[in-house]
């Protein structure tokens, strides 16, 4: 039983004519009986009894009318679904996002893409880096914004640019009046970081033991709002990604260079192969790409 021979038994059993079906359906009347017939043959018993002047339907083909009108329905409705979702008037995206991006940057590309694509909704998750990837992978949502993984099989990376982390010091801090700070100043005072196993954590510590530096941190958290708070109100100092410029600004805490060593690392959109994704998260990715490729935070 096909979609063309629903159509072709509800036309006839409406009309009880061929001849006017077959017009309707802009079909040959054998074409038309031959696919009134496909389906009596696929269903294993009579719809139509015909004579040489009458159509009537058998107490079958009366029972499947209803049916076949629900099915026709649910055709046409799931067709016009798949055109709005192809035309992006329709379809829902899931983004997970790091929250050092999702709190600052992404919002702009979130306005941007709505502006362009009403109808699509939008769900954003803020994990953090690591969970990205798995979220991802595991087909929990289509695209991640993260650092670049080392290792991501089956996933592919679009860079979008550079982060270089930075060092932040509460207002009045003894080191505010220098333009560029060492880890060595900055680890002279307690150091506020996030708690394992965050990439960020990750990173710094790979980069002081590389560096032969000791880390000692007096407090931890599990998110990096509540690292740039803990520092506005005077509790240490920290190091985070310059992603976090706008959450910084807003708590009134500094900002310096940090050095010796520097941390950076690339900040992109991670996801199944494109032609694996929906047309609404490949849109998405085009946005994101558009409005963050190349550019320095």
């Amino acid at each position: 039983m096909n979609i063309k021979q629903i159509k072709a038994f509800l036309a006839v059993a409406e009309s009880l004519s061929f001849a006017q079906a077959a017009h309707q359906l802009h079909l040959s009347q054998p074409a038309l009986s031959l696919a009134v017939k496909g389906l009596e043959d696929s269903l294993g018993g009579k719809l139509l009894t015909r004579t040489t002047r009458t159509i009537s339907l058998t107490p079958e083909g009366d029972a499947l009318v209803p049916i076949a009108r629900r099915l026709l329905a649910q055709w046409q409705d799931a067709e016009d679904e798949m055109k709005q979702r192809f035309a992006l008037q329709l379809g829902k995206i899931s983004i997970a996002a790091m929250p050092s991006f999702a709190g600052s940057l992404l919002p702009k590309a979130i306005q941007q893409y709505h502006q362009r694509f009403p109808n699509i909704q939008i769900a954003i998750d803020d994990v953090l880096s690591d969970m990205v990837v798995e979220r991802v992978a595991n087909n929990s949502v289509e695209l991640g914004v993260t650092f670049e993984p080392n290792q991501a099989e089956g996933l592919t990376f679009y860079p979008l640019y550079r982060d270089e982390f930075i060092a932040i010091l509460p207002q009045g801090h003894v080191l505010a009046e220098q333009t560029e700070l060492t880890w060595q100043a900055l680890l002279a005072y307690d150091f506020i970081t996030l708690q394992r196993p965050s990439s960020v954590r990750t990173m710094i510590e790979k980069s002081l033991k590389d560096a032969q530096i000791d880390l000692a941190v007096a407090f931890d958290a599990h998110q990096l709002t509540t690292v740039v708070r803990m520092v506005s109100e005077g509790m240490g100092v920290a190091v985070v990604p310059a992603t976090c410029r706008q959450q910084i600004r807003e708590q009134g805490v500094l900002e310096r260079p940090i050095t010796h060593p520097t941390i950076e690392r690339t900040v992109g959109v991670i996801c199944k192969p494109r032609s694996m994704l929906s047309i609404a998260a490949a849109a998405m990715l085009d946005t994101l790409v558009d409005a963050y490729a190349h550019t320095q935070q």
